[in-house]
């Protein structure tokens, strides 16, 4: 597998997370706020998606921190639904999608700038998924508070472990990309 294809694996792992936590609360939910100095859910979806098209629009041509992005402006709850929070949530992913979808192995070390810093290709995409686990377990623990006890476990539940780890440890021993046997894997 190519680095590449393994960063688009990670990637889509926790658009997955952040997507099925979302899932399960109301629409409301999304737009509340835990306390005062929090960011709602919508906020940080909304954080998330500008990053991304800030920084993969034109990476390899173009500074990652756009002139056009107000970032201060995602902080700021700018929409009336959800579906419209997921709309733009979607495109933020597709113009990740479509710069890791063009890219090679070849691309790692080519230099492109963040905020007028350089860095290896290879460096910016870690830093990014760095940022998005970051941000996606804010949208995990903050929908698990709202959802309160009815909130599905996205990994192995409570008290499960043992059970989990025995059914693992029953198949043959195995080199792959641990989300590989993930249900929406999109490769399987």
């Amino acid at each position: 597998m190519s680095k590449i294809a393994a960063y688009q694996k990670q990637f889509h792992y926790y658009r997955s997370l952040a997507e099925k936590a979302v899932s399960q609360i109301s629409d409301e939910h999304v737009f509340e706020m835990p306390s005062a100095e929090s960011n709602s859910i919508a906020v940080i979806m909304k954080h998330m998606a500008g990053n991304m098209l800030s920084r993969w629009t034109n990476v390899f041509e173009s500074d990652g921190e756009k002139s056009w992005r107000n970032r201060d402006d995602e902080f700021i709850n700018s929409f009336n639904t959800k579906e419209e929070l997921l709309h733009y949530w979607a495109e933020g992913w597709q113009s990740l999608e479509d710069t890791l979808g063009n890219a090679n192995d070849n691309d790692l070390e080519t230099i492109v700038y963040i905020r007028n810093m350089g860095c290896t290709f290879h460096d910016a995409i870690i830093r990014q998924i760095s940022h998005y686990a970051y941000h996606v377990g804010q949208i995990v623990f903050t929908a698990r508070l709202l959802k309160g006890n009815e909130f599905q476990s996205l990994s192995i539940p409570k008290n499960q472990s043992k059970s989990y780890n025995a059914e693992r440890f029953a198949r043959d021993k195995t080199i792959k990309h641990f989300t590989d046997d993930l249900k929406d894997n999109p490769n399987n």
